[in-house]
């Protein structure tokens, strides 16, 4: 499971910075009343948020976390900063879940 956690790590980190340099952009168009950097940066945004929900697909199947943290994990890609915490809470508590289901196996 470390390569679904690792995915969604990953994914979660560029999808958070992409949508720091996203509000950037909104925010730098708006108050130079002109369109330009969000026109450019808004499809990228798109297109990596799709990947980041196929990554959270991936560990929802997989690692059968709560439904609270799916929707957070979700919100994380559209609620700036989100996606930072929502990682670093994420990973400690599947991992720790994933740790006690691995020493509960028998051993043989």
């Amino acid at each position: 499971m470390t390569g679904t956690l690792r995915r969604y790590q990953v994914m979660s980190w560029v999808v958070g910075t992409a949508l720091l340099v996203l509000t950037y952009a909104t925010i730098r168009d708006w108050v130079n009343h002109q369109a330009g950097l969000a026109h450019v940066v808004s499809p990228v945004h798109g297109l990596l948020y799709m990947l980041y929900l196929a990554t959270v697909v991936e560990v929802a199947v997989r690692l059968r976390p709560s439904p609270g943290r799916i929707v957070a994990m979700v919100c994380s890609g559209f609620v700036p900063f989100l996606a930072f915490f929502v990682e670093h809470d994420t990973l400690k508590i599947l991992r720790a879940k994933e740790a006690i289901r691995l020493s509960e196996q028998p051993t043989l």
